[in-house]
This record gives structure tokens, C-alpha cells and sequence, in this order.
């Protein structure tokens, strides 16, 4: 019998400014995998990735998540979130970043080392972020979401603006800790990131174009690489 889904959406509905961002939108997330939700700017990842993290008003369907209600209170301590932007106090030090977000998630001061190491800034804790690289403020945001040991972790354009050797170290981060059980949702709309994802949710305008691993996707679409399978699977909806 196969594990229930880390995310399960159904019809979902979100308006935002009176437009309508998602008509009506439906996936699933199984647990233990790194999904990847790609798609271009405007597609509707920021905003169903709102709605998981239970952020984001919702005009209509229904979500489970980790199988509660979305927005559930007992969601909070097993969700992880990282914005698009560094969520980190530019005039604290990374420990001291760390040490604050440890007490608000409940977290133990001893798992500080233990995240630094993961994201790779063991040897910057007590600088300033405000003097770190914009990688190192990626990968400190990264750090304080993983303080909670999270089973569900929610991460909004992750490597942007990364050099490729750090892209590299943050997905197989990514992958070890799947291996370790947690659940990620990664967002990008670098389709060169999709081979690195276990699954693929392609987005366009709200709606979901394929839901399927990267060698999927490139046996249906006939493509030699992502890019151009995606750009098949747009055609293809537009031609519907």
C-alpha cells in the first residue's frame, strides 16, 4: 500500500488582487522526495507554495498536508519555509540568527552546529550576515529552517543567484535530507534544475501541465532535454 501524500491539493482556488492566480488547481507531493515545481515568473509556484505553508488565503478546494488540514496550528513545528528573499536579521551574526530562530521553533540551542555544518557556514558563524555573500544569506535562511528538524520543507527559488558549485552542494543537501525522510518542494524556473528533482510539477498560468519524473516527461514529450520537453508540453496545452 502506498504512503499517503506529503501534499495533497484538490480544486485549488486562489484570487489575489482580483485576479485569479490558480483556477482550480490539483497535485500531489509523496513524502520522502525532493519535488521539483517548475515553471516561468507569473506561473503560480509563490502562491501554492503560500497556500502549503498556510500563508495564503484560499478562494476554493481543499488541501491536506502531511494529513491535517492546511493551516492546521500542529503544521507549524513540521513545515520549514524559505522565501525567494533571505529571512535573516542582517545585523546579527549567523549564530545569533540562529539562536533566536531556535527559541521561536522550540528547538534545541544543540542543533545550531549541526545545521551550520549542513548548509555549509560552519566557518562563518559569528560573522555578521550583513557581510556575507548573497549565497551565504541564501544558505543562512536554509539553516534557520531547518532548526526544527522539519518533515515538510517549502523552498521558494532556492539558488538563485548562486555560483554553480553552490547550487551543486544545495541540491545534494537537498537529496540528503529526503534520504533522512524529510519531504522538499523546491520551486525554480530553471528547467536545468529539473534533472537534479526526483518528480516534476510543471506550471503555466495556474495550471498543471505534467506530473511526472524527468525521464518521464522526456519519453512523452520525444525531447532530448528539459527545455525543450517543457516547451512541448506548452505547446501541447495551447494546441488543447
Amino acid at each position: 500500500m502506498s504512503p499517503a501524500p506529503a501534499i495533497d491539493v484538490d480544486d485549488l482556488r486562489v484570487v489575489r488582487g482580483g485576479n485569479v492566480v490558480l483556477p482550480g488547481l490539483s497535485l500531489k507531493v509523496q513524502p520522502g522526495t525532493v519535488t521539483g515545481l517548475l515553471g516561468p515568473s507569473g506561473s503560480g509556484k509563490t502562491t501554492l507554495m503560500r497556500a502549503i505553508v498556510g500563508v495564503q488565503r484560499i478562494a476554493g478546494g481543499t488541501m491536506r498536508v502531511l494529513g491535517e488540514e492546511d493551516g492546521a496550528p500542529s503544521l507549524r513545528a513540521q513545515i520549514g519555509y524559505v522565501t525567494q528573499a533571505p529571512s535573516v536579521y542582517a545585523d546579527l551574526t549567523v549564530t545569533e540568527n540562529l539562536r533566536y530562530f531556535a527559541r521561536l521553533v522550540g528547538a534545541s540551542a544543540g542543533r545550531i552546529p549541526t545545521v551550520l555544518r549542513t548548509v555549509g557556514l560552519e566557518d562563518v558563524g559569528d560573522r555578521l550576515v550583513g557581510r556575507l555573500s548573497g549565497g551565504q544569506r541564501a544558505r543562512a535562511s536554509l539553516a534557520t529552517a531547518l532548526l526544527g528538524e522539519p518533515r515538510l520543507l517549502v523552498l521558494d527559488e532556492p539558488t538563485v543567484g548562486l555560483d554553480p558549485v553552490l547550487r551543486r552542494d544545495l541540491w545534494a543537501t537537498f537529496h540528503a535530507l529526503a534520504d533522512a525522510g524529510s519531504t522538499l518542494l523546491v520551486s525554480s524556473h530553471v528547467m536545468g534544475e529539473a534533472a537534479l528533482c526526483d518528480r516534476l510539477l510543471l506550471l503555466r498560468d495556474g495550471r498543471l501541465l505534467a506530473a511526472e519524473t524527468p525521464a518521464e516527461l522526456l519519453e512523452r514529450t520525444g525531447a532530448d532535454d528539459l527545455d525543450t520537453a517543457f516547451l512541448r508540453r506548452v505547446e501541447a496545452a495551447e494546441a488543447a
